[in-house]
This record gives structure tokens, sequence and C-alpha cells, in this order.
């Protein structure tokens, strides 16, 4: 897990059942580096809030009233790229996890995941990197077709380096992270990540380690 940072994480937890709204509150709050700035019901009040609060990391549930967490988050990655977005599924229909996968959000945790699973993926979301909850990467596996010859074809046109900065994105580690790994700079780093997503055809960085994983690179 990743070190606390100078700045505390503003999180805003988005969760219609009290409940499970209070425990994420409590385990949340009780990271020294975290402090929850909102909490909400339904995905209308998250993309209001979202503005209003400016969180860090948003926790998403998809199953909300009114408007569900996928809508709310394409909803804000639009309106606020900066903001991240931590998706909770409850596992697992193929319909979710797709729409799970498309909708933006920057890292995938398996609703009542463990605690520490969550604060991995809020730490790799804020920090730039990826997350994606083993149980969530075994519904991708379940669930996705094959990889095709053409996907293949394409997968093969990477350089050993970009295997190499793959396979670290798919691992959730942010850009300086893969660069101390790799004893690159940062930027070669970053044209690396630019150039891999462009040949896998792949909007961020979730997306190219679902292609890796279907691809069995890692």
């Amino acid at each position: 897990m990743s070190m606390p940072s100078e700045m505390p994480i503003r999180v805003l937890i988005v969760e219609d059942d009290p409940m499970m709204q209070l425990g994420l509150e409590q385990s949340l709050s009780s990271a020294a580096d975290i402090v929850v700035v909102g909490q909400v019901e339904d995905g209308y009040a998250a993309v209001e809030s979202a503005k209003r609060l400016k969180p860090h990391v948003i926790v998403m549930d998809i199953g909300l009233p009114r408007q569900d967490g996928i809508t709310a988050t394409q909803q804000i990655k639009a309106a606020q790229p900066e903001v991240h977005v931590v998706m909770l599924t409850s596992h697992t229909t193929e319909n979710e996890v797709i729409g799970a996968l498309s909708s933006g959000a920057d890292a995938y945790c398996v609703k009542g995941t463990s605690v520490d699973h969550l604060l991995t993926a809020i730490h790799a979301a804020y920090e730039g990197a990826s997350y994606l909850d083993p149980q969530v990467a075994r519904q991708v596996m379940n669930h996705l077709k094959p990889i095709n010859n053409m996907e293949a074809n394409i997968v093969g046109q990477l350089s050993q380096r970009e295997l190499e900065v793959l396979k670290l994105m798919v691992e959730g580690l942010s850009n300086p992270e893969i660069a101390a790994r790799l004893y690159l700079s940062p930027n070669t780093v970053k044209t690396h990540v630019r150039g891999i997503m462009n040949k896998l055809a792949v909007d961020d960085r979730v997306q190219a380690a679902v292609v890796a994983l279907r691809a069995g690179l890692v």
C-alpha cells in the first residue's frame, strides 16, 4: 500500500445502503491520509457533489437509485477528468462488469472487499495508476470473449520495453513507480504508456490491463 500522502486524499462516498455507507465511512476515516468529504445516495447527487466538494477520489457503487454509478461516472469524468473514481461492483453479471470497464473509472473493487483492497484501490487511483480487484479480473477473464487474431497481432506489435511497462501497469504501478522499477525517466514511461494505449486502441490504463489479461501477458 502507498505511504500516506502529505495532503489528505479527499474522498466522496456514493452508496445508497445506509449500513454499507456507514461501514465505508468508518473504514476510510480510520486511514491517516484520507478525509471523507461527503456521502450521497444516488448518481445525480454524485455528479452535483463532485462539482461542489471537489474530491480527489470518489468511491462509487454501481447499483444506485435514480441514476446508476456507471452513468454518473461517465458524466463526472466528462466534466471533471481530474477526479478519480473507484467503482464498487457487486459480483457480477456480465453487463455490470463490461459496463464498469467502459465507464472510465480508474479502479474496480468487488463490493464487500477487504478494507486493505479498497485502500489500495483508492491510493492507486489517486496516484494516477489503475487497480483491478482480483475478483473483477477473474470476471473479466470469464465473461469477455477470448482475444482474437487481430487483437493478438496488435499485442504482438508492442516492443519488449512496452510489454514490460504494460505488465507493470497491470500490477497497478503509477508512472513514477514504473520509472523507478525500470530505471527510466517518468517522461519516457509516459511516452511508452501513450504508445501502448494507441497501439491497443484503448482509452485508459484499465482497458489496457484488460487486453493484457486476455492476451495472457500476465
